[in-house]
């Protein structure tokens, strides 16, 4: 076949015509030879498929009958050769890439575009319908011309008015599409031609062998794409499975050379052409078209047989792994091929380490008793005698999971944990994701150009400067949060999955380890950004005894020694425990008061600590190591007055001594001189005592005033800056709900506003619109007769609409059609004419669920909106969105209120929710009864917010997809509560 035909083929293929769908049973058997192929379109209505014709005896043969698309399509391919025939040189490479970039446009995003809707929405054929183009009655010509159109191109077999709307879509789509295909060809071919050119400096030997290559290389695409269309046929060709079903996906013939060939070596044709037209213009257009094919193999052809021929697998499923040593006879080493890719099966080759990995999801009994059955007693019972548990027994101790069953989903989440795969999963509060950007921002910053010396110096003081104010102050906000809600150890709670059984340690024990190498790393880059700028401001006295040059070095070096000992005496007192702020992470680590060493005469010796700096600045003599050392103070003083002494206080109360004995000697000999003083003054003694008191008071007055300040203004200025950043979020969703929401309509004068109703149906007893969180919510309502088909109903919270006229808001997917048929999922589609009911009212009713659902207690109401817009023609509510919480936070307590909210989290699925949650007996299986399973992360997420509200413990929804299971996940809660609490096990 020509290679324009061959242009078009998918990587696609499916079974051959001889292996199609069965015929329905009412259609007689034929036991001829005659091929007989049977489609189903998505209605499940079966007919039998026509013959049909390839592209180029449709097009080209003079016998085959021409339809006007074809008309049109051969008088296109004139025009090109026409075109080529009388441009000049330049303007007719210049107009055949531009024409060539057009109709790889129509191909790659046209057809993407349009069978991208057409596969997720049947949007092909609704639009058809919906303009009423197959239709009879609505367009009776539009109709006949298409009916011309494509039965003057079939067999005999072929009846247009026999066959469903789908399959006269296709036809009709698919003369479209040899339209594109055809001229993207023959464009791209002249292309090629007019830019050809012997290229000079060559050999002969290379000009044959770039010949013969071109020459191959187009050979081997003709017979590719050959074997690909006797595999696929025009069904595959055309994207027939976007429109009806045709057979099953098979993988045979070229389809087994290699991967996606109708995208990869499929395009080997270009390439000659590259090579015979000796062109790099050529060369790069043509990796830039098959760039282009990838992407709309990336972004249509494999979501769409995803799609269509994926199967649906839940997540979080516990399939138990067997050791090696079970898998003896052929048979049983299918299995475990069934769960692990041969490639890394080798991972349980070892006993030793299948030992080491044995530690279940969920907590295992003392014995090996404990586990409800074993396969033994399931493998041996005679049939009919399956031995059970008493129900009630089996939920208020669910099953143990043994060592022999652990699965995929617990190794995964054991030895893999957000692993950072470049910046994916990135977690600033993650030491080594922190190191990871820190190496990434200087390797930028190397890149940088040649800058002038003040520039450098500039940089330099910067970066000093903001190593000072990170390690102050942003750790010291850090630490303050720790201190007051436990920031951090929330954090790794709420984001990483831990053993349930370690009592929320882990947690603990991750916060604080990340937490010291942060700082560390903090601290050292303080003291190395400062000695780098001191570096680049310092130069060599040429004379050392002229001027203070030998004093600024004496006392500089001398202030940095006295650093240096004052570091070693603190850390000499604290230790590695209070050297890194572990007091603020573990409150039961027993740890007291030490005022020994250097705390003797000092509280607080790491301000004087700030000593060395002074050193440098002396020994630089720069104003700018001067300005970072009295930023670097007034920091440090901030992170002792705001964060380390208000700590101290909320930890150790009065037990924290006011005046440590360097100020006690000073207020003493203070004492004593003022004593002496006052006894020489005589008669002015009075006068000097009440100056002395008041600078003494005023100097207090401004300390506490300062202090005050100080901690007032961090105070306020945290809500403020959140208060900013809330109003922002809240604009910027005003403003994309604005351009969103900018429909209304002007018709309501024609509908009797009064006629529209609306009502929540309540299962309560008393009446009450109160709703569990994951409830599903009945709404039924009432329309005049020739209410708009297109009028929707969305809840929303109260008071989210300051009108009960008009809704301002989106709905965020909470909302409903009142015809559910009638539409496709957020597009209204067309309306038969005999669908409105004749009677003077319409009902009712429509159930909101899953996604529809608000998934956060509060008070909510409904809205009924006319025609697609969002004028209110009725509302009702409010209702009251309300979770469970247990009153007293046990085992039983926190388990009881998951076994209610999880199953509705998970849409009430039999197939995901646990089986303790389900009523009668228990199935005898490998399964833990509490375990259960997830079709999308969405449902997940739904369960961390649900429990969030239950207990105020936060988890991302991959801590709730490691665990699954009933059992460990209270047991989280519950470590998760004592941990945040501050109570130790």
């Amino acid at each position: 076949m020509d290679a324009a035909q061959r242009e078009g083929i998918r990587q696609r293929h499916f079974v051959s015509e001889d292996d199609s769908l069965s015929p329905p049973l009412s259609a007689p058997l034929d036991h001829k030879k005659e091929e007989v192929v049977w489609g189903k379109t998505p209605g499940g209505e079966v007919f039998r498929v026509p013959t049909t014709h390839d592209v180029v005896t449709a097009l080209l043969h003079p016998a085959h009958p021409k339809s006007h698309l074809d008309i049109l399509n051969l008088g296109l391919l004139g025009l090109q050769l026409v075109l080529f025939a009388v441009l000049p040189s330049t303007p007719r490479k210049v107009f055949f890439f531009v024409y060539f970039a057009f109709w790889r446009a129509a191909y790659d995003a046209g057809l993407g575009y349009v069978l991208t809707k057409q596969s997720k929405r049947r949007w092909i054929v609704r639009e058809v319908q919906r303009r009423g183009w197959l239709d009879e009655k609505r367009r009776p010509e539009v109709r006949s011309w298409i009916r011309k159109q494509l039965a003057g191109k079939m067999g005999k077999d072929y009846s247009f008015d026999d066959l469903p709307v789908e399959y006269n879509t296709w036809l009709l789509f698919r003369q479209a599409v040899d339209i594109i295909l055809i001229n993207d060809f023959l464009s791209f071919v002249l292309f090629a031609a007019a830019c050809f050119r012997v290229p000079e400096g060559l050999s002969l030997l290379l000009h044959v062998l770039r010949w013969i290559v071109g020459i191959l290389l187009v050979a081997f695409n003709v017979w590719v794409k050959s074997e690909a269309h006797h595999v696929v046929k025009d069904y595959g060709w055309y994207w027939g499975d976007c429109f009806f079903q045709r057979g099953a996906l098979v993988f045979d013939g070229v389809f087994e050379l290699a991967p996606h060939p109708m995208y990869s070596v499929g395009y080997a044709w270009i390439y000659g052409l590259s090579l015979i037209s000796g062109s790099y213009p050529v060369l790069l257009v043509s990796i830039t078209a098959h760039a282009a094919q990838f992407a709309f193999l990336a972004f249509f052809e494999n979501p769409h047989i995803e799609r269509f021929y994926g199967q649906r697998k839940p997540l979080a499923e516990r399939v138990p792994l067997r050791r090696l040593s079970e898998q003896s006879t052929p048979a049983d080493s299918s299995t475990p091929s069934e769960s692990i890719p041969a490639s890394r099966s080798n991972v349980l080759a070892d006993p030793a380490l299948i030992d080491a990995l044995s530690t279940p999801s969920v907590t295992e009994g003392e014995t090996a008793s404990d586990t409800e059955f074993t396969y033994a007693e399931t493998e041996t019972e005679p049939e009919g005698a399956s031995r059970r548990l008493s129900p009630v027994n089996l939920r208020t101790m669910p099953k143990k999971r043994s060592a022999e069953e652990l699965s995929a989903h617990d190794l995964l989440n054991r030895y893999f944990r957000r692993d950072t795969i470049l910046l994916w999963n990135f977690d600033i509060f993650r030491a080594t994701d922190f190191m990871l950007l820190l190496a990434l921002v200087y390797v930028v910053f190397m890149t940088l150009p040649s800058l002038s010396h003040n520039t450098v110096l500039g940089l330099h003081f910067a970066h000093a400067v903001f190593w000072t104010l990170f390690h102050s102050v942003g750790l010291g906000l850090l630490l303050q949060a720790q201190s007051d809600r436990k920031f951090l150890v929330r954090h790794f709670l709420k984001h990483y999955h831990y053993p349930h059984g370690d009592g929320g340690r882990g947690a603990v024990l991750e916060a604080f380890t990340n937490w010291k190498v942060i700082y560390n790393l903090s601290m050292t880059m303080t003291f190395v950004s400062c000695i780098s700028l001191t570096w680049k401001t310092y130069s060599i006295p040429q004379n050392w005894t002229v001027g203070d040059q030998l004093l600024r070095h004496t006392l500089g070096l001398a202030l940095l020694a006295f650093h240096g000992w004052v570091s070693s005496e603190t850390y000499g007192v604290l230790g590695v425990f209070g050297w890194f702020y572990g007091d603020f992470f573990m409150a039961s680590f027993p740890t007291h008061l030490n005022y020994s060493g250097i705390y003797r005469y000092l509280n607080n010796p790491e301000v004087v600590s700030g000593a060395g700096f002074f050193g440098l600045a002396l020994i630089s003599g720069s104003k700018l190591v001067f300005a970072l050392s009295a930023i670097r103070t007034l920091s440090y003083w901030w992170f002792l007055l705001c964060v380390e002494n208000p700590h101290m206080r909320k930890l150790y109360g009065d037990a924290l001594r006011k005046d440590a004995g360097f100020v006690k000697v000073v207020k003493s000999v203070a004492s004593k001189n003022a004593k002496l003083l006052e006894r020489r003054a005589g008669r002015h003694a009075p006068e000097i005592r009440r100056v002395a008191k008041e600078v003494k008071g005023t100097i207090d007055k401004v300390y506490d005033e300062t202090a005050e300040a100080l901690e007032e203004f961090i105070a306020k200025s945290r809500p403020r800056i959140s208060e900013v950043m809330q109003d922002t979020k809240i604009l910027l969703r005003q403003s994309r709900d604005k351009l969103i929401i900018s429909r209304l309509s002007n018709d309501l004068s024609a509908y009797d506003i009064d006629r529209y109703k609306l009502r929540i149906v309540s299962d309560q007893p008393d009446g009450l619109l109160r709703f569990h969180l994951g409830e599903e919510i009945k709404v039924e309502w009432q329309a005049p007769l020739r209410h708009s088909r297109k009028d929707w109903v969305g809840i929303y919270r109260v008071g989210a609409n300051a009108s009960a006229l008009v809704t301002k808001v989106s709905s965020r997917g909470m909302w409903l059609p009142v015809h559910a048929a009638e539409w496709d999922g957020d597009i209204p589609i067309s309306t038969p004419e005999n669908a409105i009911p004749e009677k003077e009212q319409e009902r009712g009713h429509i159930v909101f669920k899953g996604d529809q659902l608000p998934w956060k207690v509060g008070k909510y109401e409904v809205r009924y909106h006319h025609d697609g817009k969002y004028n209110v023609l009725s509302l009702d509510g409010p209702i009251e969105i309300y979770v469970d919480t247990p009153e007293t936070l046990d085992f039983d307590a926190v388990r009881n209120a998951l076994l209610r909210v999880v199953p509705l989290c998970l849409d009430s699925d039999p197939s995901l929710v646990p089986l303790s949650c389900l009523p009668g007996p228990l199935p005898l299986d490998s399964r833990d009864p509490d375990d259960f399973r997830f079709w999308s992360e969405r449902q997940a997420a739904r369960i961390a917010g649900a429990i969030r509200q239950m207990f105020g413990v936060e988890y991302t929804p991959d801590v709730v997809l490691a665990d699954a299971n009933l059992t460990a996940l209270s047991q989280r809660i519950l470590a998760g509560k004592r941990v945040l609490e501050g109570v130790s096990e």
